[in-house]
């Protein structure tokens, strides 16, 4: 656990002496160190560049005060050390080594720690407010099973179940405070090169069937250059996060960029903003050099709603320095951002500060990034063009044009390109809706140890990225996944269309509705939307079942399967996101059990 720092002299950290007082203020945001914009070799050589400053990474309480400030020098110490005894305790270079990602200096350490090694670090995820205990564990065995690390580190406070899931798959487990506590004999470390694996990241929907996404340091570096080019980092740029650092945009995003780009950043641990998400907001507030912070758009979203209709919230936040408001890794929703912007645009909020994103861990992380300044733009696709109809003037059964608004995600990164393809292959025109494909020096190395599922998305150095979507302009619109989509009678239908539409309905959020394609008795494909109730009435869960299927009729045209289901069923991802695949798997196999509403 994080404990506040109190001003002390010759403390031991990691069992390395500072020679200097440990610091009691957050680390600054300007620092007389050149910024170089993530050219380097490889990871190491870029802590090794942040160091010579005074930036580094801070960490805060679950009210957002400041915990403990970690200097990129002091890292840098702890990392080697921890090298140190990895190597004393027999760890080889390209040996695994997995992680429980818990935000603090403790997994940062050990991150680079490892890499300074040789070996390759493996984040894995915290347990969830939404899993179980044998939830979590299961999750963990599936993944060191699919990584097969030589070591899994975790936090004491995960001892119990960390360490069960490690005795599961025969990997020596390991309280890091106790790893931490032994003697670091200086050796010597082995050479990196900038084409060895860097780290492995597993996707946030890696359960069953996880893939380790193998990314060498190269990819790493481009990737993290082409952020500071994109977002047009500046030397009064500093960074807020609450993301997960067992999540790409986390890991990536917010910890290994700041670093490679010398960005001092303030942190609010995943768990602590689910509790108090304005706390998010307050550390922008606070922070006055506060002017990147990323978020998905659920974040907006919850604090939009928590703040309500307070009033004087000018009174409480300044958020008139956030220079990016970063969205990424899920679907952009304009009507969400709007709902942010009418709540804190009286605490000067610029909504030009919304930067909207695309990318995903096989391709490191950015893919495109939207021009600083531009804001969100979308534009109105008739649902014509997305349901794949031929005829475009056919419209819908009412003879009504109903259309959709799709986000503007920005222009492909620096060194990335971006075409739309045919399931054939054949890079479509402008406008045209097909597969996003992409290529450039950041896509993964492969899925770590799977070459079948590697070589069935990475084709001639171009990667298939699953994703629907468009390009106008030369930005990239993004529609929805291919995985995802409901195909009825040759129409397609877009899940997230449907889940939306439900969502508008009083008494009902995002998180509550699953949508996916089923088999009916007579042998017939028909969507089926699961909703998560709160009603205990029979008669409300009837005439709210009727409202829903009405609504999921006007979207569809057709006559849906709707299921009532209790609060908490519809399983997530590790980051939080709703599982469809997985909810549709459980449906099916009678694992969520809908409640029985009388006709």
């Amino acid at each position: 656990m994080i404990k506040t720092v109190q001003p002390k002299t010759d403390t031991k950290v990691n069992g390395g002496d500072m020679s200097e007082a440990t610091m009691t203020e957050p680390t600054p945001t300007f620092d007389e160190l050149p910024r170089i914009f993530a050219e380097f070799d490889t990871l190491g050589d870029a802590l090794d560049y942040a160091a010579k400053g005074t930036r580094g990474l801070n960490f805060h309480d679950a009210r957002g005060n400041l915990a403990r400030p970690y200097t990129f020098a002091e890292l840098r110490q702890d990392a080697l050390s921890n090298a140190y005894r990895l190597i004393a305790n027999g760890v080889k270079p390209q040996e695994r080594i997995a992680l429980v990602a818990e935000t603090g200096a403790e997994f940062a350490a050990l991150f680079f720690g490892v890499v300074y090694a040789g070996a390759w670090p493996v984040p894995l995820p915290l347990p969830t407010s939404f899993g179980g205990k044998e939830s979590y564990i299961d999750q963990l065995s599936v993944q060191l099973k699919s990584c097969d690390p030589t070591m899994l580190f975790f936090p004491a406070e995960l001892s119990e179940m960390a360490g069960a899931a490690a005795d599961s798959c025969g990997v020596k487990g390991v309280v890091w405070d106790q790893f931490t506590d032994q003697a670091a004999e200086q050796c010597t470390l082995p050479a990196a090169d900038p084409q060895d694996i860097c780290y492995l990241q597993y996707s946030s929907g890696s359960t069953r069937f996880p893939h380790g996404v193998a990314v060498t340091h190269h990819a790493l570096l481009n990737n993290l250059s082409a952020h500071s080019n994109g977002m047009k980092v500046q030397d009064s740029d500093r960074c807020v996060s609450w993301l997960p650092w067992y999540h790409d945009m986390g890991l990536v995003g917010c910890f290994l960029s700041p670093i490679a780009n010398q960005v001092s950043t303030d942190y609010l641990r995943t768990e602590h903003f689910a509790r108090r998400p304005l706390a998010w907001l307050d550390m922008v507030s606070r922070n006055e050099g506060t002017t990147i912070s990323y978020s998905p758009t659920f974040g907006y979203d919850i604090c939009a709603r928590r703040i309500g209709n307070q009033s004087k919230v000018e009174e409480r936040f300044d958020l008139s320095r956030w220079r990016l408001a970063g969205n990424g890794a899920d679907m952009i929703r304009p009507e969400v951002m709007q709902s942010f912007v009418d709540a804190f645009g009286p605490a000067g909020f610029d909504a030009k500060a919304f930067l909207p994103s695309y990318g995903l861990a096989e391709a490191t992380l950015a893919v495109t990034i939207m021009p600083p300044g531009e804001g969100i733009k979308v534009e109105m696709v008739e649902e014509t063009r997305l349901s794949g109809m031929s005829d475009m003037s056919e419209g819908n059964d009412d003879g009504q044009v109903r259309m959709r608004a799709i986000v503007n995600c920005g222009k492909p990164a620096k060194d990335m390109t971006v075409e739309i393809r045919e399931e054939s292959g054949k890079v479509l025109p402008e406008k045209a809706i097909g597969k996003i494909w992409c290529s450039g020096p950041s896509i993964m190395h492969s899925y770590f140890r799977d070459p079948e599922s590697t070589d069935a998305c990475l084709v001639d150095g171009w990667l298939d990225t699953g994703d629907m979507g468009y390009m106008s302009g030369g930005y990239l619109f993004v529609v929805g996944r291919a995985k995802d989509m409901i195909i009825i009678n040759g129409k397609n239908h877009w899940p997230q269309d449907i889940e939306w539409a439900v969502e508008q309905l009083p008494g009902f959020k995002a998180g509550d509705i699953a949508a996916f394609a089923v088999t009916t008795p007579g042998g017939e494909e028909t969507p089926a939307v699961l909703v998560q109730c709160r009603t205990s009435d029979d008669a409300e869960r009837l005439r709210l079942r009727e409202e829903i299927r009405e609504k999921v009729r006007n979207i569809t045209g057709m006559n849906c399967v709707i299921e009532l289901v209790p609060p908490r069923t519809l399983p997530r991802t590790s980051s939080g996101k709703l599982s469809r695949a997985k909810a549709r798997n459980l449906y099916l196999s009678g694992e969520i059990q809908p409640y029985q509403v009388a006709a």
